[in-house]
């Protein structure tokens, strides 16, 4: 898609996110390997990615377009329960997606992101 050359919105629906996420993890294990290391490693980065990618707010759930910058986003529920999972702040929320592409975390597995954004707290 080339929205930005048309100047316009699109809306990406959670099953497009997680597509987009299913082809992060083929990239991360092609790189980092397929073994248990690489497996946690691309978990890792994933996790990171997500701690930034759960502020995304879809196009189609904003009130006003555009949305500002310094604009709080408004509480909202995702269009279906994917959607919801991928905007919680929560870092359990995000490794039950990770979970969905990557398989089981190991049992004594623990995530704190690196950099947390607290401005909208």
């Amino acid at each position: 898609k080339a929205v930005v050359s048309t100047q316009s919105t699109g809306d990406i629906t959670s099953g497009e996110r997680l597509e987009m996420l299913r082809r992060f993890r083929d990239y991360g294990l092609e790189h980092w390997g397929s073994d248990t290391a690489g497996v946690e490693k691309c978990r890792h980065f994933l996790l990171e990615w997500l701690s930034f990618l759960y502020r995304y707010i879809p196009v189609g759930l904003l009130e006003v377009l555009p949305q500002r910058i310094n604009e709080r986003p408004p509480s909202y529920f995702g269009r279906d329960e994917l959607e919801t999972l991928m905007c919680s702040p929560r870092s359990d929320d995000w490794i039950r997606i990770t979970e969905m592409v990557l398989g089981k975390v190991p049992d004594e597995f623990n995530f704190v992101p690196k950099h947390v954004a607290n401005s909208y707290s």
